[in-house]
C-alpha cells in the first residue's frame, strides 16, 4: 500500500498508539478516517485533520463496527486500509476472573476488531490491506493473563485463516504483535492490577515500524526482546 494519499480508517484513534499512527500516515501522505468510542476525545483527535471523516463504534455492538467502514468508504470515496488499535486488559489468575471480565475482553479484542476486518474485505480493493495489533501474549499467553491472552490468541488465529482467504482478493493482512509498550496501556485494566513488568518500549518506534510494514506489504510485526521492529513479509 502507498500512503500517500491512502485512505486509512484507524479505529481506536483515541488512543495511544492509535493517535500515534494516525499522525504518522498523515505525515506520510494518507487520508485518515478516525474512529472512537467517546465523540469528545474523537473530535479532540481529528483535530490535526481538518475535513476527516469521525465515526463512533461501540466495542460490544459489532453492526456499529460495520457501518463505520462503510461510512468512512462512503465519505473517503473508498478504503485502502483498516487498522484497529483498540484493546482492552485484566489481570489476575484463572481462577479470579470473571465470566463476565472474560466475555468484556473476547467483545472488545476479537469480536469488535473481527468485524471491522470482516466488513472492509468485503469492500477493499486489491492492493488494499487491514491491519490488526494483538501483540506477544497472541503466542506467548501469560500465567496471570489468561483471558486477555486468549482472547489476543483469537484475534491472532482469525487473522491468520483471513490472510489465506485475502491472498487471492489481493488484499494484504498484517498482524502486529509487540511487546510490552510504554503507553499506559497497563495501568487501565478491567480488573485485577498489573505484576511488575519490565519496562516498557518506546510506542513511536513501534508506530513508525507498522506505518513502515504497512507500506512494504508485510504480513508479520514483532519485536525483539530488546524492542527492535522484526518483520515476516509473508507470515507462516
Amino acid at each position: 500500500m502507498k500512503p500517500d494519499g491512502a485512505r486509512v480508517l484507524v479505529a481506536g484513534a483515541t488512543g495511544a498508539l492509535g493517535s500515534a499512527l494516525t499522525a504518522e500516515l498523515a505525515e506520510r501522505g494518507a487520508r485518515p478516517a478516525l474512529a472512537g468510542r467517546d465523540p469528545v476525545r474523537l473530535a479532540r483527535a481529528a483535530e490535526p485533520y481538518p475535513g476527516a471523516a469521525t465515526l463512533l463504534f461501540d466495542a460490544y455492538d459489532p453492526d456499529s463496527c460495520s457501518r463505520a467502514v462503510h461510512a468512512a468508504a462512503d465519505g473517503l470515496g473508498g478504503l485502502d486500509a483498516v487498522v484497529t488499535a483498540f484493546g482492552s486488559v485484566a489481570f489476575g489468575r484463572t481462577t479470579e476472573v470473571g465470566d463476565e471480565v472474560a466475555e468484556h475482553l473476547m467483545a472488545v479484542n476479537f469480536l469488535a476488531p473481527a468485524a471491522f476486518f470482516r466488513a472492509a474485505l468485503s469492500v477493499m480493493p486489491p492492493g488494499s490491506l487491514v491491519a490488526g495489533l494483538t501483540g506477544v501474549v497472541a503466542e506467548s499467553p501469560q500465567a496471570g493473563m489468561a483471558d486477555y491472552s486468549a482472547s489476543k490468541a483469537a484475534l491472532g488465529a482469525w487473522l491468520v485463516a483471513a490472510r489465506r482467504e485475502a491472498r487471492t482478493a489481493g488484499i494484504n493482512v498484517l498482524d502486529v504483535r509487540p511487546g510490552h509498550l510504554d503507553t499506559g496501556f497497563a495501568d487501565r485494566a478491567v480488573a485485577g492490577s498489573a505484576p511488575p513488568l519490565p519496562k516498557g518500549g518506546d510506542p513511536r518506534r513501534i508506530v513508525t515500524a507498522v506505518a513502515d510494514a504497512m507500506a512494504a506489504d508485510v504480513e508479520l510485526l514483532l519485536t525483539a526482546p530488546d524492542g527492535t521492529p522484526v518483520v515476516e513479509r509473508r507470515a507462516k
